[in-house]
């Protein structure tokens, strides 16, 4: 099934608008609150290896998508699509984080972000080189998570004191035991086997308290993909996730003491609860020095992750520029002691 947007007014193509949050239409300029839009979903599932034809409803022309795409655009016509039987029964995101900036900004914002850099190629900064950008709506689980630990360790506090000619040295020794019941709310993890965790995980934060329940309509114009991997395959990467977390709060828990000998820790961390939800992110492709570097930015914040070239010049002139002022500072000081400034 395809859904297809048309404006009841003119009847072009709408789209979602993201600084309104609506659906708006480019020609008539006509807006519909989606919050309120009629929409009957599938209530079957669509199978992986289903080999489905489909076909856009405004040029009749074929869709050529991958089994995991749920939203797209029109090669031929340009419409956005959405492929609701890939977004239905258990496909169906419970919430989506909806986009609020727009191609046009997203594009001036990297332009700006590779300008700031210090460290990167001059014609990287100055020459406009973005190959495409694109608008995802990236599926993501999002765990709430608690942790049960259980700590004992052996510590000890030195007290040092003098008393007439002698020094005395005082130790005690503490058996610490640890209970701990922890909760982590809405630990994301992007489920998605296209995209590159390392990025995906440093876009965050993500403002949650603008999820909204899930509904078609926000994806249209933009691209969606379906989740390749459960909440049950993605799990573990939660867990590992907070690990850290969990163990910066058993160490603040041990604090006042001279030394710490952890004997014994057993941490217990289970899924209270995990829902699928799609979160905007822009993926850009930027073409320098006949290489091709892929950033991503937060949809929503503006955030910008990636790698951009470095300019080995520019490295070596910092480094040189760091070593000369040591020089000088050094003998400055020796300058100061009744030294020779040469």
């Amino acid at each position: 099934m395809i859904l297809h947007y048309k404006c009841p007014s003119c009847g072009s193509d709408m789209g979602f608008d993201s600084e309104s949050g609506e659906l708006s239409c480019q020609s008539c300029g006509r807006h519909e609150t989606i919050e309120n839009y009629p929409e009957d979903l599938l209530t079957s599932s669509f199978e992986a290896d289903e080999a489905n034809e489909y076909h856009c409803e405004n040029c009749g022309a074929v869709l050529i998508t991958t089994a995991e795409t749920a939203a797209t655009s029109c090669s031929y016509c340009g419409a956005g699509v959405v492929i609701a039987d890939r977004l239905s029964g258990h496909l169906a995101p419970r919430k989506v984080i909806p986009f609020t900036i727009n191609k046009e900004e997203a594009t001036k914002a990297f332009q700006k972000w590779c300008r700031k850099g210090l460290l990167t190629p001059k014609g990287f900064m100055t020459a406009d080189r973005i190959k495409s950008i694109t608008g995802i709506y990236v599926p993501f689980w999002l765990f709430d998570l608690n942790s049960k630990v259980q700590v004992n360790a052996a510590c000890t506090k030195v007290r040092t004191y003098t008393q007439g000619e002698y020094i005395y040295t005082e130790t005690r020794y503490y058996d610490v035991f640890r209970d701990i019941n922890l909760d982590y709310i809405k630990i994301p993890v992007d489920a998605s086997e296209k995209m590159n965790d390392g990025l995906m995980d440093k876009l965050e934060p993500y403002p949650y308290d603008q999820l909204k329940d899930f509904k078609t309509p926000y994806l249209a114009g933009y691209i969606a993909e379906k989740y390749n991997y459960t909440d049950e395959e993605l799990l573990p990467r939660a867990k590992d996730r907070i690990s850290g977390y969990i163990e910066s709060y058993i160490s603040s828990t041990l604090t006042g003491y001279h030394s710490v000998n952890v004997k014994n820790k057993q941490i217990d961390t289970r899924n209270v609860n995990s829902f699928y939800v799609l979160l905007p992110v822009w993926m850009v492709s930027y073409d320098y020095n006949k290489s091709e570097h892929t950033f991503a930015m937060n949809g929503q914040t503006g955030k910008i992750v990636g790698k951009p070239p470095i300019s080995t010049a520019k490295v070596a002139g910092w480094f040189s520029g760091i070593a000369a002022g040591t020089f000088f500072a050094l003998k400055c000081v020796s300058y100061m002691m009744g030294g020779g400034f040469w």
